[in-house]
């Protein structure tokens, strides 16, 4: 765990089915910061940590943040400069894609597991919505 310059959030992308989730991810963190009370070190490893669902950071950063077996990674950053987003591309070995791409490259099995989303409750809703109702409750649970 080093420090990045720019600092950036790694996201697992195989996690990832829409931006939806990771922008309320995102909400859920400058609100945290404006209160100061991160439970992280950065804002962006809060944004994985908030992301992931869980209450406990170190399963967080390793389920959701990115290893060098990661296929796909989402790379966030806030307030980012356009000098700053070039130094973040140089810092990925891949191809950039669409945001819309998501969803065709995400792993439904893997995130109904991690969230413990049932079929049922897919019938009624869709995993970018199961996963951002887990997200935005996970304090009050």
């Amino acid at each position: 765990a080093g420090k990045l310059d720019p600092e950036v959030a790694f996201l697992n992308a195989s996690l990832i089915p829409d931006v939806f989730p990771v922008l309320a991810a995102a909400h859920k963190t400058l609100i945290v910061k404006s209160r100061e009370s991160l439970t992280t070190r950065t804002l962006h490893s809060e944004l994985v940590y908030n992301y992931s669902g869980s209450k406990h950071i170190t399963e967080s950063l390793k389920r959701c943040g990115i290893s060098d077996n990661s296929s796909y990674v989402l790379a966030a950053r806030f307030n980012a400069s356009p000098d700053e987003m070039k130094a973040v591309e140089k810092l990925i070995n891949g191809k950039e894609i669409d945001l819309e791409e998501l969803e065709g490259r995400a792993d439904q099995a893997q995130i109904q597991k991690h969230y413990k989303i049932t079929g049922p409750e897919l019938g009624v809703s869709t995993l970018a919505d199961a996963i951002t109702c887990r997200i935005a409750a996970r304090d009050a649970l």
